[in-house]
């Protein structure tokens, strides 16, 4: 028997996950991104996970309430041409987006933003290098 379930595109889904990715960045809430283009938030749960197509006029229409370009909602798509060298993985963006995506960097991007003292700034991304070269050896 065959699973008749749709699988969502895999750029249907990195579109709603650049959507999802803009709009907590500004912190808005589902419900004002929907009200602001007079859909539901529901629908925009569809489109955060890929599950529903965003069309044209639409994604335009989220462009500028997001104040994004719309090549925003394409940056590092899958299938794309952009090959990164060997080795230079970091050199991506991808794993900004991916860092940002989840829940504990957006927490630390906001409250790193908020720190007025460069000194502290760079006390703290030391700190964090710390940690993370004593994290090395754990899997």
């Amino acid at each position: 028997m065959t699973d008749t379930k749709k699988v969502p595109n895999p750029i249907d889904i990195h579109v709603g996950s650049r959507i999802r990715l803009r709009r907590t960045m500004i912190g808005m809430s589902q419900e004002k991104l929907g009200d602001s283009l007079g859909i539901t938030f529901q629908q925009i749960q569809k489109y955060e996970k890929g599950s529903n197509r965003v069309g044209a006029s639409r994604l335009q229409n989220l462009a500028g309430i997001l104040n994004v370009p719309v090549s925003f909602f394409f940056e590092d798509a899958p299938g794309s041409d952009a090959v990164v060298p060997g080795g230079l993985e970091e050199t991506s963006t991808s794993y900004v987006v991916n860092f940002l995506s989840s829940s504990e960097g957006l927490q630390l991007n906001r409250a790193f933003v908020k720190i007025s003292d460069p000194k502290v700034r760079r006390r703290l991304i030391d700190l964090v290098k710390t940690l993370a070269d004593g994290d090395e050896g754990t899997v």
